[in-house]
């Protein structure tokens, strides 16, 4: 085990550099600094709001156009806000962390003040008095933004998405959708395995596939090109069975991935301390470990990507988080090969996906697209991943394991807490190293091996340790990160990041440390909490819950669980009620959330809910499987997710704080649903179980276990 003090790769994007001695300005506009950047006036009737933030399926479009109408005082007909794209609009690095609406959206209040100061209008005809006036300049002070009592939209209509109705109706509108003339369909072969080389050549490839459908080997990576996509499909599954693969055995035991965690090589890091003197008067020492499997992105819709290359530039069609992130990565991956390419040379735009929940396979698709564009000019080449591609090439959150232990003071508070973890790095994402981190690089003849996976700082959310800094008045604790340097799974950001497995950890620690000193849940929470804000949450879910004080029954179970999103962001507290039998059944949710202040309630609602669920679904059934060269998770049968027949009734409690600066809601519900169902779980059964999923077989192993 190794001891690094190096500093990380450039993190851009994973938090706005507000060090570099210029005037302060709000989110992400103190790195695009100019109106022109944000605003355009130029359509009589309509403002085009510029966002760097991309629509995943989370209604960061609406919300934004929602605070550029308030600040505007204009009706929401009149904003159309247009999504990322490297030839317009500003650069906000990456759609994640939930920070659009703190980031982007208050960028786009501020802007919009500017102009009504600009103007000297409090609404109506801006397009007037703009004319001959330029916005390509910075604001040498801050106009002041209007109160939240002047706003008409915000936390208080109820709006109809911007997206939506395409959607409904089945519309083109997403990625998948686009079919330009001309179009030409690509497939690739991707390696069975992390580590497996291509030993067939290419001239055995072409032979065995029919006529109008060419293959494209560039040392190991094997793409197929062809004009309908039916031959393009049967031409990969013919080659899937035929291919000729080395494939050494690289991947740890996935029966023993603790002894894997802790075995590997690490980077050590004391991540946060806390408490200096002697102890107190001590009654019980506690340990726990903790444990969360791999798990997929299992996103429903297939990544997907589009490419034109005229013979100098390229063109892109893309559902990345990070258009320009991606673009520097293509440059990198492309600098050594016959096609290097400058970021001038290329252009990316926005499409909507079918959503994302993290780091998913979009990146590496569009790479996919640009390499089968340089072999097909001229045409707009198309590449769709397989079902079996999305779950076993895709990045994958990486395993996490967790040991706990704290010292209960006599009195029955906690004394000293201990949080150690082991992970791999939760960032993989484009733009970050020196070497291309897209799929197909490493590949590629001369391609570099990509750089293990990082962790974004603390003071940004962190990776690995998000959340690991426990949200209690401790007097001493210690936390400890041990980054793996070994990465026989390619691992990224997913959804929460670290944060899932270590609130899980926590709270249900939390649980057996009340437990065990015979003290109500809530009541030792409590005790330990000074965040009013916390506390806040943690009653409201308590005293709206209907069926919290209901009569118990046998083998039903009720768990509490909460957590400040990163430390920073948004506050979630959970209430699960479970049924135990041959499997664990999930009856309730309810969820206390405070944003601060409410921009779309029916966004806040629908991204609560829909991490909830996704939080389940991870808890309750989600796992990667892998033996020691493959991974075999390769379909919803290998992989089984949550289904609608097994959807709890779920109520979200919205905490409105106008008067507070408005925080993302998307990631807020993963940590605390798990400890509340793990939680739940004991109470139902008087069995701890520590390692996720909490399924049919971990159930069993722990009550043999007691």
């Amino acid at each position: 085990m190794s001891t690094s003090t190096a500093p990380q790769a450039n993190p851009r994007g994973f938090v706005i550099d507000r060090g570099d001695g210029q005037a302060k300005l709000p989110g992400s506009m103190h790195v695009n600094r100019r109106l022109s950047r944000w605003l355009d006036f130029s359509e009589p009737g309509v403002v085009r709001v510029h966002t760097g933030k991309v629509e995943l399926g989370q209604g960061i479009l609406t919300a934004l156009a929602m605070i550029a109408a308030d600040e505007l005082k204009l009706d929401l007909a009149q904003i159309r806000v247009i999504s990322a794209s490297t030839v317009q609009g500003p650069d906000e690095g990456m759609t994640s962390g939930s920070l659009s609406v703190q980031d982007s959206g208050s960028a786009i209040r501020q802007a919009c003040a500017e102009v009504r100061r600009l103007t000297g209008l409090d609404g109506g005809d801006y397009w007037s008095a703009l004319q001959g006036v330029s916005l390509d300049f910075e604001p040498a002070d801050l106009a002041p933004t209007l109160p939240a009592s002047q706003r008409r939209l915000s936390g208080r209509a109820k709006v109809q998405r911007v997206d939506l109705p395409a959607k409904v109706l089945g519309q083109a509108r997403f990625i998948q959708d686009m079919r330009p003339e001309g179009l030409i369909h690509a497939r690739i072969l991707r390696l069975p395995s992390p580590a497996a080389r291509l030993v067939s050549t290419q001239a055995e490839l072409q032979a065995a596939l029919p006529e109008g459908v060419r293959c494209v080997v560039l040392g190991h990576f094997v793409g197929l090109l062809a004009r309908q996509e039916w031959q393009a499909q049967q031409a990969l599954d013919k080659l899937s069975t035929l291919a000729r693969w080395d494939e050494p055995q690289t991947l740890p035991d996935v029966h023993d991935l603790e002894g894997f965690l802790r075995q590997a090589q690490c980077d050590t890091q004391a991540t946060a301390h806390a408490g200096e003197g002697g102890p107190a008067p001590q009654s019980a020492t506690l340990r726990a470990t903790y444990l969360k499997p791999y798990l997929a992105h299992a996103s429903i819709g297939l990544c997907c990507a589009l490419a034109l290359f005229d013979g100098q530039r390229m063109e892109i069609w893309t559902h990345s988080q990070g258009i320009h992130n991606l673009r520097d990565d293509i440059v990198r991956a492309l600098a050594h090969g016959p096609n290097p390419l400058t970021n001038d040379q290329i252009t990316l735009h926005h499409v909507e996906g079918a959503g994302c929940y993290g780091h998913n396979g979009a990146d590496d698709v569009a790479f996919d697209a640009v390499l089968m564009a340089l072999h097909q000019p001229g045409h707009v080449v198309r590449v769709l991943w397989t079902r079996e591609q999305e779950l076993a090439n895709a990045p994958l959150g990486s395993a996490h394991l967790v040991d706990m232990q704290a010292t209960l003071s006599t009195d029955g508070r906690i004394e000293r807490w201990s949080h150690e973890l082991w992970a791999n790095g939760y960032s993989s994402r484009p733009g970050r190293s020196a070497v291309s981190v897209l799929l197909a690089a490493p590949h590629l003849p001369g391609g570099q091996t990509p750089p293990v996976a990082i962790n974004p700082p603390l003071a940004a959310g962190g990776g690995g340790d998000r959340n690991a800094v426990p949200g209690y008045a401790f007097p001493h604790f210690d936390i400890t990160t041990y980054r793996l340097l070994e990465m026989p799974l390619r691992t990224s950001a997913m959804r929460a990041l670290g944060g899932y497995a270590n609130v899980f950890a926590i709270e249900s620690f939390m649980d057996e440390l009340a437990h065990h000193s015979g003290q109500d849940p809530l009541t030792f929470r409590l005790r330990h909490l000074t965040d009013e804000r916390a506390i806040d949450v943690l009653k409201t879910v308590v005293e709206r819950c209907a069926w919290w004080n209901e009569p118990r029954e046998e083998g039903v179970g009720r768990g509490l669980a909460w957590a400040r999103y990163k430390n920073s962001g948004s506050w979630c507290a959970v209430a699960a009620r479970v049924r135990a039998g041959e499997t664990l059944r999930v009856l309730n949710l309810d969820l206390a959330v405070d944003v601060g202040q409410v921009i779309d309630l029916d966004g806040v609602i629908n991204q609560t809910e829909g991490g909830a669920l996704q939080s389940v679904s991870w808890t309750l059934k989600e796992a990667v499987q892998f033996d020691r060269t493959r991974v075999l998770s390769r379909s919803w049968g290998d992989y089984p997710v949550l289904r609608f027949g097994e959807m709890p009734l779920v109520k979200v409690h919205v905490i409105d704080r106008p008067e507070q600066p408005a925080l993302g809601a998307g990631e807020g519900t993963q940590g605390p649903v798990a400890a509340a169902l793990g939680n739940a779980l004991f109470d139902a059964l008087g069995v701890r179980v520590r390692r996720l999923p909490l399924n049919q077989d971990h159930i069993l192993r722990a009550l043999h276990e007691q």
